[in-house]
């Protein structure tokens, strides 16, 4: 589906997602009571530097910037982030526990090289758990609980249209684990997140064809999400099987 037919016609089911005239408090509208002056506003970093440096390597692995089979040592990568290789180790150390990268002592870090049966495994795996769950939901969610995720399914379209497969990586697994999350099981939906996380490093294999791929893939979540919100039960099992068996990313 093209992401004009996804994002542009009308959902008959739009209704269900109007929201309700929600009470505001005083605080929430900018108004102040007992005479306290406004807070002074806050800056928070959300990230350290490992964890910039962690998402970065993430999708620079997403992406084929580093190739699967190549070994990388943290002072270069370090020296290409702008960083020190402390931050690089430590954020490597953590993509060798999630499988992405081996250790080579004295070298640096290895990218794992995912091949197609690993990858059927893995999305084999993610069907167990996940659909199960997703048709359970189906039957338990109101429609205002799948209205939430639409920002979520739209972000896979947009980053799809565009091919950007890091972006989509992110919002792929954004909308996933947001719709895991509506179980109440946080131990499901980190298992999932992991299990999601490892099957998303790239094939060795030619790039042609991905933004399709990628595009039909966000048109999914886009039609899903309107099955759910409908309780389309026949169409939802229908699309939640047909997504895993045809998962690549």
């Amino acid at each position: 589906m093209e992401q004009g037919g996804a994002r542009g016609n009308a959902r008959p089911y739009a209704s269900a997602c109007t929201p309700q005239d929600v009470h505001v408090p005083e605080q929430a509208r900018g108004e102040h009571t007992h005479g306290e002056p406004p807070a002074p506003p806050r800056v928070v970093q959300r990230h350290s530097v490992r964890g910039q440096i962690l998402d970065a390597l993430r999708a620079a692995l997403v992406g084929g910037e580093l190739a699967p089979g190549e070994v990388y040592s943290a002072p270069a990568l370090g020296a290409r982030f702008g960083v020190s290789a402390t931050p690089v180790r430590e954020a490597m150390q953590q993509l060798a526990a999630e499988g992405a990268v081996e250790v080579v002592p004295n070298r640096g870090f290895r990218v794992s090289e995912r091949g197609p049966r690993e990858l059927a495994e893995l999305a084999e795996v993610r069907a167990l758990i996940e659909v199960p769950v997703m048709l359970r939901l189906a039957r338990a969610v109101p429609a205002s609980g799948w209205c939430a995720l639409r920002p979520l399914a739209d972000a896979t379209v947009a980053a799809a249209a565009v091919g950007d497969r890091a972006a989509y990586a992110e919002s792929d697994r954004a909308f996933h684990g947001a719709v895991l999350a509506l179980s109440g099981n946080q131990q499901l939906v980190a298992v999932a997140d992991d299990l999601h996380r490892r099957s998303q490093w790239p094939l060795v294999s030619s790039s042609a064809g991905r933004r399709a791929d990628l595009l039909a893939d966000a048109s999914e979540h886009t039609a899903l999400l309107d099955a759910l919100i409908a309780r389309d039960l026949t169409v939802v099992q229908s699309l939640v099987r047909e997504h895993f068996n045809g998962a690549d990313v």
